[in-house]
C-alpha cells in the first residue's frame, strides 16, 4: 500500500462520515437534541478507529482525540470525528506522516525517502533530513518488533518509547546487523536531531543525500 492508497482510504472514511451525517434525526420534546442513526455511527466509529490504529498507532492523539470525540451517536460526535478525520488527510496528502505502523513497509517507506529526496534537491536539507531519520526510525522500530525486542519501557505506570540510539544498540547486541551498520545509523540519528533542534551549520546538503542514500540501502538490506 503506497501513499495514494492511504489517501483513497481516507477520502471513504470521509464519504463514509457523511453518510452518517445524512441520517440525522432530532428528539421531539421540549429539549429537541440532533442526533444520527446509531449503527451507521458505530461503523464509521470502527473503521476509522482501525485505520489510525494501524497508521499511526493507538498511543498517537489522533486516535485518543477521535475515541473521545466521536465515542456516542449524536450529531456532534459524527460532525469532529469527521473534522479530525479530515486533519489525517491532510497530514497524509501534504507528506507529513512520519510515525508509520505496520501499514508502513518499504513501499510506502520508499515514498517518504523519495520525498525527503525532493526536499533536498528543492533547498530544504533541514527538512530532509529530519524526514530521512524519522523512516529510519520507524524502521528500526519494526526490526525491533519482528526480533521480540520491546520498543517502550514503563515510567511511573506509562509506556515510554525508548530512544532510537537504544533499539539500535540493542538491535546489533542481538547480531540482526553488523557494528558498521549501529555506527552508521548512529551517525544518520545524530544528524537527525542536529537537524531537528536547529543546529542547522552542524551538517552539509551533501551528508544528507549521503544520508538519504545509505538508509534506502540499509532498509533494503535489512527488510521489516
Amino acid at each position: 500500500m503506497n501513499l495514494q492508497d492511504l489517501v483513497r482510504r481516507v477520502d471513504e472514511l470521509l464519504a463514509l462520515g457523511e453518510k452518517v451525517v445524512n441520517t440525522r434525526y432530532s428528539t421531539d420534546d421540549r429539549y429537541s437534541v440532533n442526533f444520527v442513526q446509531a449503527a451507521p455511527m458505530a461503523e464509521f466509529r470502527a473503521a476509522v478507529l482501525s485505520f489510525v490504529d494501524r497508521v499511526y498507532g493507538r498511543e498517537h492523539p489522533h486516535f485518543e482525540e477521535f475515541q473521545k470525540r466521536a465515542g456516542k451517536h449524536f450529531l456532534t460526535d459524527a460532525e469532529e470525528g469527521i473534522s479530525i478525520v479530515n486533519a489525517i488527510r491532510g497530514e497524509i496528502a501534504g507528506g507529513w506522516l512520519f510515525s508509520v505502523k505496520s501499514l508502513a513497509n518499504a513501499e510506502v517507506f520508499a515514498d517518504f525517502v523519495e520525498m525527503a529526496e525532493h526536499l533536498l534537491d528543492s533547498g530544504y536539507k533541514d527538512s530532509a533530513a529530519v524526514m530521512a531519520g524519522a523512516v529510519l526510525e520507524e524502521h528500526v522500530r519494526q526490526l525491533c518488533r519482528r526480533r521480540g525486542i520491546e520498543i517502550e519501557d514503563a515510567k511511573d505506570g506509562k509506556p515510554v518509547p525508548k530512544k532510537a540510539d537504544r533499539l539500535n544498540a540493542e538491535l546489533a547486541r542481538m547480531e540482526a546487523y553488523s557494528k558498521l551498520d549501529q555506527k552508521l545509523l548512529t551517525a544518520w540519528f545524530d544528524l537527525r536531531n542536529n537537524a531537528a533542534h536547529g543546529k542547522y551549520d552542524a551538517y552539509s546538503a551533501e551528508l544528507v543525500g549521503q544520508m538519504i542514500t545509505g538508509v534506502l540501502d540499509f532498509m533494503a538490506r535489512n527488510p521489516s
